[in-house]
């Protein structure tokens, strides 16, 4: 194992590029003279189009194409969105209405494609868009999520699209009616905007007879193969690339129809086609996250042990299907949804509701970070509820360290874990012990203080096989063909790394390819915290087979048998032998040979089993009773992702995530009126939290090495998000319960803060 822990903090090797301003984004490198596409989009959340209209934007100057869904049905595209669906608890098929690329007859929420106009300038498509004769008798607007209202598909006439259940409800009840203490709390989980700082984009051209599309996405195969699917095409006809990306955070890991429109523009006029978006119309048109309702019960024994959780959701999943979004609040939110505690009667039950809003699916974390939150409220709960410590309460629900392997309630097997170590050291780190004169000082200037903590585990999820190739290339520099996709992450750097340490190959020689469905043959993209578990130890299993092969390759200059040739992570060498030669000089060697077949190695690699990193996120916060102001002063989080292969990287992605959780629980809220405009479709309404909203993090590690994978590695890319919702939640309910405040949902902006404390005070009275 002490080869995989070798690297040490390296700063990014792409940093120089993005800082300098040589990043290339898809908006920098579309082709020279490329058309510009502009989509007009629905003014309306709901209603029937009773006059669509393009002559007169067809006869603007500078425009070549406009589109509507009767074009693209002329021209042979009549395929819609793709999406995954759940079964209903009586086994029937949850409801899968169409969702087409452009809208056919009827628009359902503010921003649905209607047209696309492609002209020689954006302007021109602009003007073009203007002069679309658009009109739409209204139909009544579905907000709520839950049955009723106009329906907005005829597979869900209560606009219900499924009704889905995980475990023994019966066992669940029963256990509930028995229990010594029960504890029920209503939550929300609001829904927001992912944001990216880059806003979706992609061109389109035709090239030698194929069809390139560049898109900034998070894996370029799944789009290959949506592609061929709508457009009527040979896969072998398309190439697919993905540039430099400026954030996914899962908004960005599925297709959307720009890609697709793009793309039968190009081909119809031959001519290369791009779009992007600006931030007004990524606001309205991307996938938002979040956005669910619970109702929770947790029951106990007589000594305070969990005897069964229930849990039963609401999911607003937007006006129609998204690509994952049945499967986040129901598959992925069920992977963790006993948390850390070794409780096995539990039970789950979600209803998908369709409103006339976006369509709702992955947020960093996608249904993990939802479960967490849900049961570490609950806990914390319970806690204040029936007068116990809440660090208390978890030690003694803990999953025990001699318990692992431990299969948990929804079936998911824990390969390792010491949770009671990861927490006793975080609350070392969180000076838990100083909180009560921090308390003092706190209410000495008229202010309020309270701490939070959510002990997380999440589930690395997305395919466990994945695909390297290492070249060794004329220039004397090595390259090496990865299947996930950087958004921002770091991985050249990352699988530059890992590749020199297994290798002795100098990491500045080193060149990470990603991104391009025709340089390598298959790959999973980015999701799921997949990435750098499963994309090294696809490069392990490749250069284990390059070790070999070189191996029995020098065994002949060295005079000695295969067998006797070792590799030591840095040159070859053999008893009675005095080579030594370095990765880079055996195949120079056999480049001077005429050996072409040791310069190309390709592994694919499958992992046996997922990890589980997990820890404590500790959150501590001041708020102004006066304004309702909460003010986040300290945060601490202890981890355990197992064996770090970069402790630099590792950090910023916990720090990055949980900035993300903790926007959500202070400022990021998305609201629409009764009309479903959306009300926070600009920075001027939406509020993104900035550095002053956040202190310096203390961030430490606890590592257990997961058993799943050589490597002993936990992803960590969506951890930071997993653990600080409820952490900040725990604490904003920690300052305000000894002031009569017994309920308190997200987002905790100053209003919200200040109308729960008036309202408690009001009731006290």
């Amino acid at each position: 194992m002490e080869k995989f822990g070798k690297s040490q903090p390296v700063t990014r090797l792409e940093d120089k590029r993005f800082l300098t301003g040589q990043g290339r984004y898809v908006d920098d490198i579309a082709p020279e003279g490329a058309l510009y596409a502009y989509v007009l989009r629905s003014p309306v959340a709901h209603g029937t189009i009773s006059d669509l209209d393009v002559s007169d934007a067809r006869e603007v100057e500078g425009v070549h194409l406009v589109l509507t869904a009767q074009d693209l049905t002329q021209a042979g595209v009549t395929e819609g969105m793709a999406f995954n669906t759940v079964k209903n608890r009586d086994g029937s098929k949850a409801a899968a209405p169409r969702r087409p690329i452009l809208a056919e007859g009827r628009v359902r929420f503010v921003g649905e494609p209607v047209a696309m106009v492609v002209a020689d300038s954006l302007d021109a498509a602009r003007d073009a868009a203007e002069a679309i004769m658009l009109d739409i008798d209204d139909l009544p607007v579905h907000m709520e999520v839950g049955p009723g209202g106009e329906s907005l598909h005829e597979e869900a006439p209560d606009n219900r699209a499924f009704d889905w259940g995980l475990g023994d409800e019966a066992a669940v009840e029963a256990a509930i009616a028995a229990a010594a203490h029960v504890v029920r709390l209503p939550l929300h989980d609001n829904r927001i905007i992912a944001n990216p700082m880059e806003p979706r984009g992609c061109f389109a051209e035709v090239l030698d007879g194929r069809l390139h599309v560049s898109v900034n996405g998070q894996g370029v195969w799944g789009t290959k193969r949506n592609l061929a699917r709508v457009l009527n095409m040979a896969a072998e006809g398309i190439r697919v690339t993905t540039p430099d990306v400026g954030g996914g955070f899962g908004t960005k890991a599925m297709d959307y129809p720009e890609t697709y429109l793009v793309a039968h523009a190009a081909r119809a006029l031959n001519r290369p086609v791009r779009w992007m978006a600006d931030r007004g119309e990524g606001m309205l048109s991307d996938n938002a996250g979040r956005g669910l309702d619970h109702d929770l019960t947790l029951a106990f024994d007589a000594d305070h042990r969990i005897i069964a959780y229930r849990v039963d959701s609401r999911v607003d999943l937007g006006a129609y299907c998204s690509t994952m979004g049945q499967g986040i609040q129901t598959d992925l939110f069920s992977k963790v949804l006993m948390g850390v505690y070794d409780v096995q009667d539990a039970y789950l039950h979600v209803e998908g509701y369709f409103t006339n809003t976006t369509q709702v699916d992955a947020y960093r974390g996608a249904g993990r970070p939802e479960a967490i939150f849900a049961l570490e409220r609950v806990m914390d709960q319970a806690a204040r509820e029936l007068g116990l410590d809440p660090w208390e309460l978890r030690r003694r629900n803990f999953i025990p360290a001699e318990a692992f392997p431990y299969t948990s309630a929804t079936g998911e097997t824990y390969d390792v874990g010491d949770f009671h170590r990861v927490l006793t050291r975080a609350e070392e780190a969180a000076d838990r012990a100083g909180f009560s004169a921090r308390i003092a000082e706190s209410a000495a200037r008229g202010k309020l203080r309270g701490m939070g903590l959510c002990y997380y585990i999440e589930s690395i999820l997305g395919n466990p096989s994945e695909t390297a190739k290492v070249v060794f290339e004329e220039d004397g520099g090595v390259s090496i063909y990865v299947g996930t996709q950087s958004n921002g992450q770091g991985h050249e750097t990352v699988y530059a790394r890992f590749l020199s340490d297994q290798t002795g190959i100098p990491i500045e020689k080193i060149t990470v390819v990603q991104g391009d469905s025709d340089r390598i043959a298959s790959g999973g993209g980015t999701g799921g915290s997949r990435s750098v578990t499963t994309q090294n130890n696809a490069t392990l299993a490749t250069v284990g087979r390059m070790v070999e092969t070189y191996g029995a390759y020098l065994a002949e200059k060295m005079g000695v048998n295969s067998g006797d040739v070792s590799f030591d992570d840095e040159t070859f060498r053999a008893p009675g032998s005095n080579m030594t030669p370095t990765f880079l000089e055996a195949a120079e060697m056999a480049r001077e040979d005429g050996r072409n077949d040791l310069l190309t190695h390709e592994e694919t690699a499958t992992l046996p089993a997922r990890s589980y990193p997990n820890g404590a996120h500790v959150a501590e916060v001041e708020v102004d009773p006066e304004t309702g102001k909460v003010t986040l002063d300290r945060y601490t989080v202890v981890d355990d992702f197992g064996n770090l292969i970069n402790p630099l990287l590792v950090e910023g992605q916990v720090h990055g995530g949980a900035v993300q959780g903790i926007g959500q629980a202070l400022c990021e809220h998305v609201v629409y009126d009764e009309d479903g405009q959306l009300l926070t479709a600009s920075f001027m309404d939406y509020a993104m939290p900035r550095a002053d909203d956040v202190p310096m993090f203390h961030f430490e590690t606890e590592p257990v090495p997961s058993t799943a994978n050589a490597m002993g590695m936990k992803g960590c890319g969506e951890a930071g998000t997993v653990g600080a919702m409820a952490a900040m939640g725990n604490a904003v309910s920690d300052a305000l319960w000894d002031h009569g405040v017994r309920h308190a949902d997200m987002p905790f902006t100053p209003h919200r803060v200040w109308t729960m404390l008036n309202d408690a005070m009001a009731q006290l009275e």
